[in-house]
């Protein structure tokens, strides 16, 4: 039997979608409680995973196309929706939702786009900017503060306006779509990697060390320029107030050491957080192996979540930060992708024997964000070797 909203070839066609549903849902309650049967298990997807994987993509359409039109843009969103809730196994709701939420979606080079870099486009990859200020830094501030309607964001906001019209008058599969605000608008992947996009990571890192007082300056405009633009955005979705929950990233802090980040980048992020974050539920997230700095985040910052982009050393962060914060992590998307089942399932054995899984506050996933043509086989031995030594009392 095809169930509702499925497809030929779907993964999880036989699933229970109810029971698995219900499962889930009490999984998670008992997390937020702080006394979870296991470690709540999530996956990492966007649209990368689904445009540059022909096997899911059958329209074979490109970034390009998709960046370029709110129409395809809309479509591939619902499309990839649809596709993951029939063939991702997880702990999130899986089976034809209530409701569809499509937002716009300009991926990781909609800020350095923002400052005036090209945006570039290329074959079986996602788009990104080059950095257009390295040979001249200072230029960048020379038009002064971007409009935060300008550029890609304005661009963000035709195509939210677009997605909102549409999803008034249509349904998909049978259920209501909902649009959601574009998160680029009011969200930032952080100063220190806007700054690597505009200006090389080579400046930037050099200028830390040689010529902090000039790197400074630059860094201390890009922050500005981010309050701005994210306070314009929450004002135009009636956003007041701090919010609980907040977050950011800030993923080129790998490239630093803990005295630079202490100096040069913490007062950024403090602004950040202090312009936008309640006390409550501060998070960040960060791909390379950024612990060094997750104890001063956390002191310094009230950073209480922390989503790894790299494998660490669970047992040396978990030691350091205690069992109250909580940390996503897990094995190598590397490992995911090109290991066998069972090396798979030893790697997330291994991480369970760090006594990662000993806090109530862990949540295994992928490290970070599923490649492209990651086997769903691995990714449900990943889920089911959780299940098993993710449990409550099991890990060793």
């Amino acid at each position: 039997m095809v169930v509702s909203g499925a497809q030929t070839g779907d993964r999880l066609i036989n699933l229970d979608f109810a029971d698995h549903n219900a499962r889930q849902q009490a999984l998670w309650q008992d997390y937020r409680a702080g006394a979870p049967s296991r470690a709540p298990i999530i996956f990492g997807t966007n649209t990368r995973y689904f445009i540059l994987n022909s096997d899911c993509n059958k329209r074979h359409i490109t970034f390009e196309e998709y960046s370029r039109s709110p129409e395809i843009m809309f479509d591939s969103a619902l499309a990839f929706q649809r596709w993951s809730v029939f063939n991702i196994l997880q702990d999130m709701p899986l089976g034809l939702p209530q409701q569809w939420v499509v937002s716009p979606d300009f991926q990781n080079y909609y800020e350095a786009s923002w400052f005036g870099c090209t945006t570039q486009y290329f074959n079986d990859q996602v788009p990104d900017t080059a950095p257009d200020f390295n040979d001249a830094p200072e230029r960048v501030m020379e038009g002064g503060i971007p409009g935060p309607f300008d550029r890609t964001f304005g661009r963000a906001l035709d195509y939210y306006h677009y997605f909102h019209e549409r999803a008034g008058r249509e349904t998909y599969l049978g259920r209501p779509i909902v649009a959601a605000p574009p998160y680029c608008g009011m969200g930032t992947d952080g100063p220190l990697t806007v700054a690597c996009s505009l200006f090389g990571a080579q400046f930037v890192c050099e200028n830390l060390t040689s010529h902090p007082e000039r790197i400074t300056t630059l860094l201390q405009f890009i922050t500005e320029a981010t309050i701005q633009r994210i306070r314009a955005w929450r004002s135009l979705f009636h956003i007041t107030g701090k919010s609980d929950n907040w977050g950011m990233a800030d993923d080129s802090m790998a490239l630093i050491s803990a005295r630079m980040y202490r100096d040069h980048i913490l007062p950024l992020h403090r602004m950040l957080y202090d312009a936008f974050a309640t006390d409550t539920g501060r998070s960040i997230h960060l791909c390379g192996n950024a612990s060094r700095h997750f104890v001063t985040m956390a002191t310094e910052l009230g950073i209480t979540q922390f989503d790894t982009g790299f494998p660490i050393d669970f047992a040396r962060v978990r030691a350091e930060l205690g069992p109250l914060v909580k940390i996503q992590g897990g094995p190598h998307i590397e490992i995911l992708r090109t290991s066998s089942v069972e090396e798979v399932r030893n790697e997330v054995k291994r991480i369970f024997t760090t006594g990662i899984g000993d806090s109530d506050r862990f949540v295994l996933r992928d490290a970070n964000n599923l490649a492209p043509y990651t086997p769903l086989q691995n990714m449900e031995a990943m889920y089911h070797a959780g299940e098993e030594y993710g449990a409550r009392g099991t890990q060793t």
